[in-house]
């Protein structure tokens, strides 16, 4: 057994305990591997064990990496999720490289994906990303301001605008990640009595999976209780 599948064993051994502890189907609760900073052959061995949804933050690592996954693997069908702030001149490849993005939080760039978005392939699914925590420093759009760019994303052609994506404040108090997290939900629940119906919460990573799946998440976002410790270039 390889690092890779026996991470993977305890991870989805933790998020059954969890979901089953919350009352929670587990089935219902996506894994995605997020594979920055880690190689082709690591998304390999990942898919290798029955993982298929993956995400990245660096887009030109990330359009390396999938033409090198193709390339080693052709006869793998894997999703792709880009989950990194988004500049308005990365669109293009965003839009026709990926199959979902959790990180849209400006009308602009919403645009820019639906029209660059190739006609062959399905509509780009949308999270929208909250600034939950009103941190200075993080991507996302204010809570206020939701509602107005929800409405603005469901009417563009090419996109399909599918939940609600959080990176809270970090915390080791379970109470402050609950409270975060439940926020975030009750925005998804304020859309939808909007008539913006939204069937996903992109919420929780490695050290809060336990409180986001509590809270609803519907999707957690984990990489290195995955892949190990990650290590950057200088």
């Amino acid at each position: 057994m390889s690092l890779i599948s026996d991470n993977l064993q305890v991870v989805r051994a933790q998020l059954t305990a969890c979901a089953h502890n919350s009352g929670r189907n587990p089935a219902n609760i996506c894994l995605l591997a997020v594979s920055k900073t880690f190689g082709a052959d690591a998304v390999v061995e990942a898919a290798s064990h029955g993982q298929s949804c993956f995400g990245e933050n660096y887009l030109q690592e990330a359009i390396d990496k999938i033409a090198e996954v193709q390339r080693l693997a052709p006869e793998l069908t894997l999703d792709w999720h880009f989950i990194g702030p988004i500049q308005s001149n990365k669109t293009r490849q965003i839009a026709e490289h990926f199959s979902w993005v959790h990180s849209v939080d400006r009308e602009k760039i919403a645009s820019r994906l639906s029209e660059q978005r190739p006609a062959e392939l399905a509509p780009l699914n949308i999270c929208l990303q909250v600034n939950i925590s009103g941190e200075a420093s993080k991507s996302g759009v204010m809570p206020e301001q939701l509602f107005a760019l929800a409405k603005a994303v469901v009417a563009l052609p090419h996109l399909r605008l599918r939940g609600l994506m959080a990176v809270p404040e970090a915390s080791d108090d379970v109470a402050r990640q609950r409270q975060a997290f439940s926020q975030l939900r009750q925005l998804k629940e304020s859309l939808s009595g909007q008539g913006i119906e939204l069937d996903t919460l992109s919420m929780g990573m490695s050290g809060d999976m336990n409180s986001a799946i509590a809270e609803g998440s519907t999707m957690l976002r984990i990489g290195s209780a995955i892949f190990g410790k990650r290590t950057y270039a200088e």
